[in-house]
């Protein structure tokens, strides 16, 4: 990759809530965090910004290919917006990301569209 360039990668906010449904997807999206800011760390002297988007549920076609229709009509549903986002509300994570005009000064950092509140579930504000 030459200076200017940008990685940027796909977390979760599972990796920051866990969960013990989906213990394996959490723990790689925790991983995808750890390696952003030491990638970030290591090609910053090439140029090369490295950053996340970490949403929260998205509806995207593996949603209903990967979970059972009781699953899939909950979906997003224990986050303060009581929905799972459509792509295009976080979209402009990534294009932000991706340009060096609007995000020069952004490296190893993880953007969180994830509604208002962020990513704390219903259960535990309530709890």
């Amino acid at each position: 990759m030459k200076e200017g360039s940008c990685i940027i990668n796909i977390a979760s906010a599972n990796a920051y809530t866990g969960g013990s449904q989906f213990l394996d997807y959490s723990s790689t999206k925790g991983a995808i965090v750890t390696f952003t800011r030491g990638l970030s760390q290591l090609l910053i002297s090439k140029g090369i910004r490295v950053n996340a988007v970490s949403p929260g549920p998205v509806w995207t076609p593996i949603q209903p290919a990967s979970l059972p229709a009781e699953k899939v009509a909950s979906l997003g549903s224990d986050v303060p917006m009581d929905r799972a986002a459509q792509p295009h509300e976080i979209a402009p994570s990534y294009v932000f990301l991706a340009s060096n005009e609007c995000s020069s000064y952004f490296n190893g950092q993880v953007l969180h569209p994830n509604g208002p509140e962020g990513i704390i579930p219903k259960e535990t504000e309530e709890g």
